[in-house]
């Protein structure tokens, strides 16, 4: 099964990496220095420096490259989705999305964004608690790979696999979808919580009740629970919740230091999904009439609202019964 991957930052190099054990692998990246160094050195010395990576993958910036794969995973950012997919061929050719969000504008997943500009194209979703840079070196990973075809989920799964890297199948992708999305936004109130130094109890009450909003918003989208409370969702929570490592979570703790989202944003050369996600996530779920108190304390914060004024208003809400 060839394998071409689409996006040349970390995870896409990560994932390249991990489906190079099964086959040559072809990398597309719009960075010609990624190009160069990937084929040149076997290193992505610009995402991924340090790493050495398998002498069969090859790098290019040519998208007539991908022609002829058997699957392609998309690992573009997910407000970029639509335009890459759309300045391609694809046709047939199952996508295996690797992006974690929401589009803007549209409100519409990933999956649903390809599957308006590729409509033929058999669709699965790949997520999990992921640090690229830990799949890169093959340390023990697990991941949820989603897709309604279960001859196409297998076959994927099995190609994907390795002796560090598990797959586990499931056929909701909506589920798996959601929890990645939703994640990388409680993920920046969590490094809020750290930067402010709130303490470690104001951490694990806020990754229960941020849970608890990707809960409800996954049931309103047509997700099944049990994807939820697994990798896609609660795994994925806790690793970026808890780690400086999750571009989400450092986000965070410059924004509890008091320091502004542009400037925060302005230092980074790699993307912090939920920054994008967050605005879109409070319209979808105003929209679904999901009550998400976590989320809209993100966008507030975002927009430049003060720190301490946001952990007020979040702590004065009335008091109510436990329950999703």
């Amino acid at each position: 099964m060839k394998i071409g991957v689409i996006g040349g930052g970390a995870w896409g190099t990560a994932l390249a990496q991990v489906a190079a054990r099964g086959g040559p692998v072809t990398l597309w990246a719009r960075e010609a220095e990624v190009v160069e160094s990937i084929n040149a050195a076997h290193e992505n010395s610009l995402f991924l420096a340090g790493i050495p990576l398998s002498e069969t993958i090859r790098a290019t910036s040519d998208p007539a490259d991908l022609a002829g794969m058997d699957a392609l995973l998309i690992v573009s950012p997910a407000q970029h989705v639509r335009s890459v997919l759309s300045s391609m061929h694809i046709d047939h050719t199952p996508l295996v999305l690797c992006a974690k969000g929401i589009e803007a504008g549209t409100r519409l997943l990933v999956g649903e964004v390809a599957h308006q500009v590729a409509p033929q194209a058999p669709i699965a979703v790949l997520s999990g608690p992921t640090f690229a840079h830990e799949v890169a070196k093959g340390l023990p990973t697990a991941v949820t790979l989603a897709c309604e075809y279960e001859a196409l989920r297998t076959q994927l799964a099995e190609r994907l696999a390795g002796p560090a890297f598990r797959t586990y199948g499931s056929a909701d992708v909506v589920g798996a979808e959601i929890g990645g999305a939703v994640k990388n936004v409680l993920a920046i109130a969590c490094g809020v919580v750290e930067g402010a130094g709130l303490g470690q109890n104001a951490r694990a009450a806020l990754i229960a009740r941020g849970f608890a909003e990707m809960t409800r918003f996954g049931l309103a989208r047509g997700a099944q629970a049990e994807t939820l409370t697994g990798l896609s969702g609660l795994g994925d929570l806790v690793l970026t919740c808890s780690s400086t490592a999750s571009r989400n979570f450092s986000l965070g703790v410059g924004l509890g230091q008091g320091r502004s989202a542009a400037d925060l944003m302005a230092d980074r050369k790699t993307v912090a999904e939920g920054a994008f996600t967050a605005p879109v996530l409070q319209e979808a779920a105003a929209e679904a009439q999901v009550d998400m108190p976590v989320c809209e304390a993100v966008c507030a914060l975002l927009s430049g609202a003060p720190v301490a004024k946001v952990i007020e208003a979040l702590l004065s809400r009335p008091l109510r019964a436990e329950a999703v």
